[in-house]
């Protein structure tokens, strides 16, 4: 359950070595959380991971996951809950793809599709099915920016993450009144501390400050939508009237555009 400050006591990142993830992690662990999952494929960046939220003082478990390997998810999550309850679950799990590749490897397109799409719903729908059983919890869904309109640089990615937007969306409808609360959280292109803008965003000046974030700064948004309850958060803010000003642009223009 939430502590007295409403933060989770208990935490699940299905993508355990997600740099968002783990940003989200830290600050829940200031915040109090005491117990932390880390599911992800077993690496050494895994087991140092958990090592430094240790570290921090948390108890923190990791266990073996597989975003591809959608068969085996109600077991290997449905253990997870069976160890006790779950306060918070966060999907941070998902790969970029290579634009250029993937539309000339289709495999390597429908794999891009499989983990942030079909995977997220399998991980989605057994987690969603857990809290509810427990009777509260919160399913944060990192999706994307990307996802609100297609882009030529990454309509592959992109489509995924829409797709992932709609199931996430429709989920918390379908929970609402259950006791579980879920969160879609859509970050712009995010840069990781420390690094400067590079590749396209870089060269617009009217989106490089709007369009970009860093994990830290997702983090803080996630843990600010938890405490009041938001169903969908902007990462920065000012992307909700970017991309509502995006979105009704003429596709004959919008392909000019430099985004």
């Amino acid at each position: 359950m939430k502590d007295a400050f409403g933060a989770p006591q208990s935490l699940l990142v299905l993508g355990g070595t997600s740099e968002i993830g783990l940003a989200t992690a830290r600050r829940l662990i200031a915040c109090r959380t005491r117990t932390v999952w880390l599911a992800g494929r077993p690496s050494p960046a895994l087991e140092s991971a958990a090592a430094e939220l240790r570290g921090r003082g948390a108890y923190v478990r990791t266990v073996d996951f597989d975003a591809l390997d959608t068969e085996s998810h109600e077991t290997t999550l449905g253990k997870i809950f069976t160890e006790g309850d779950i306060d918070m679950v966060l999907l941070a799990f998902g790969i970029p793809g290579d634009q250029e590749r993937d539309e000339e490897e289709p495999l390597s397109a429908v794999r891009v599709a499989q983990t942030n799409y079909t995977g997220a719903v399998s991980a989605g729908l057994v987690c969603a099915g857990a809290l509810q059983a427990q009777g509260h919890g919160s399913l944060v869904v990192l999706s994307s920016v990307a996802g609100e309109r297609a882009r030529r640089a990454d309509f592959i990615y992109g489509s995924s993450k829409a797709g992932l937007d709609a199931f996430a969306q429709g989920l918390g409808d379908a929970l609402h009144g259950t006791g579980v609360h879920v969160m879609v959280v859509r970050p712009g292109h995010v840069q990781p501390a420390g690094m400067a803008v590079e590749g396209p965003l870089a060269t617009i000046p009217f989106t490089r400050t709007p369009l970009v974030t860093t994990p830290d700064a997702v983090a803080a948004a996630i843990v600010t939508g938890l405490r009041r309850r938001s169903e969908t958060v902007w990462v920065p803010g000012a992307l909700r009237a970017v991309m509502s000003a995006l979105r009704h642009v003429p596709r004959p223009l919008f392909r000019r555009l430099p985004v």
